[in-house]
């Protein structure tokens, strides 16, 4: 149903240029400073962080998309823009204005993302400059998943087409974020953009469904940061129908699509990990129950440790799966990893411990089976590997 497109970035969707540049934010003299523009006015949708304690960023771009309506976004990397007192805010207005000015837009059309270190206040004179000093490219969005790195070792970018109707849509996206990773939202920031015809109650509704089954499926480490956002843009450039709740399906499933895509890339490129794990749920009672299950077990650190060494201590997932507040039932519990039966109706199933260990050491991406067999509902949620890389790189990430 998908195509993808190789090499793929968010400016493969016609009518969005992007730019970035080394404004002086990041002390290692990497791209830090990034715009994504759309040449038409979008309909516009976002999500942010439930982490009480919240930047500016967050704040400000919340209040401009009260409207579901932007034009651009602006992205800083290497300062959080939080925990700054009133200065934060005071910077945030500023930088959407220079943005809209530079655009001839309304400050009211720009949002704002920033990730980096919390406490920080934003150095504008670098600011002010990069903004001046960016020139929008309609290939700019490699540039742009690069500018918005932190700890990342890879650029997280997607891009597929499908045909809706009569017409073909593209829809694209980028992130970053590969620790304090946590269910309901996380260190992170993913711009999705489309030239797709949405309406604009659909595209708010259409986000928090392809979120809830992505990004809030994901744990590198169980924190939730200050800053995270998605946003979702629709310029409607593609024509056609307009897409609602009656006729989205499609539109639905590719936006689903992106975001499981980008999701799954964050915690394969989780800090210091070196495996892919995903929890498979099946036959739980309900679709809530589902999930947090699956991710119980996928935030796990023990679980995540034991799958770093390769160590097929399966008695982990059950105690995950026992205290994730999902029902669960001993006698009806059956548990896999990698194909290898270990449990089935609550009862231990001989296995070869030298073979599975030799699997899990050889897998890329370890999968976690768990059937509860107390209903028809399921879920998947994917995490990564605890190891020593990770401490290292949290113990030091100030200094």
């Amino acid at each position: 149903m998908f195509s993808l497109i190789p090499s793929g970035s968010i400016t493969d969707v016609p009518g969005f240029s992007s730019g970035a540049v080394r404004a002086g934010i990041k002390s290692t003299g990497e791209l830090d400073l990034a715009l994504l523009f759309s040449r038409v006015p979008c309909v516009a949708a976002g999500v942010f962080t439930r982490n009480r304690v919240k930047s500016a960023s967050v704040i400000l771009s919340r209040e401009h998309l009260a409207i579901a309506c932007a034009q651009a976004i602006v992205v800083i990397s290497g300062c959080a823009n939080a925990c700054v007192g009133e200065r934060g805010m005071v910077n945030a207005v500023e930088i959407v204005g220079l943005v809209a000015a530079k655009l001839r837009i309304s400050p009211d059309d720009v949002l704002l993302a920033s990730t980096g270190v919390i406490g920080s206040p934003l150095p504008m004179v670098c600011v002010r400059r990069g903004i001046e000093q960016i020139v929008l490219k309609e290939n700019g969005g490699h540039d742009m998943a690069r500018a918005m790195m932190t700890t990342d070792t890879v650029a997280k970018e997607v891009s597929l087409q499908v045909r809706i109707g009569d017409v073909d849509i593209t829809v694209a996206g980028v992130a970053k974020g590969v620790g304090m990773i946590h269910p309901d939202m996380a260190t992170m920031l993913c711009f999705v953009a489309t030239d797709a015809l949405v309406e604009a109650d659909f595209l708010r509704e259409a986000l928090k469904r392809a979120v809830a089954i992505s990004f809030n499926m994901i744990s590198v480490d169980g924190d939730t940061s200050t800053n995270d956002c998605v946003f979702l843009l629709a310029n409607g450039l593609a024509g056609g129908e307009s897409i609602n709740s009656r006729n989205g399906g499609v539109f639905q499933e590719a936006l689903n699509e992106v975001c499981i895509h980008l999701a799954k890339s964050m915690v394969r490129d989780g800090e210091g990990a070196t495996k892919l794990i995903e929890v498979v749920v099946e036959r739980a009672k309900n679709q809530e129950e589902a999930c947090c299950a699956a991710r119980a077990v996928a935030s796990s650190l023990l679980v995540k440790a034991a799958v770093h060494g390769s160590d097929p201590n399966w008695g982990r997932v059950v105690a995950a799966l026992g205290r994730s507040g999902a029902q669960v039932k001993e006698s009806k519990l059956g548990i896999c990893l990698n194909d290898v039966c270990l449990m089935k109706e609550g009862n231990a199933i001989p296995f070869d411990a030298e073979k599975l260990k030799l699997s899990l050491k050889n897998s890329d991406c370890v999968v976690i089976n768990a059937e509860l067999g107390l209903g028809n509902s399921g879920a998947i949620a994917w995490g990564c590997d605890l190891s020593e890389e990770y401490a290292t790189i949290n113990s030091a990430y100030t200094t």
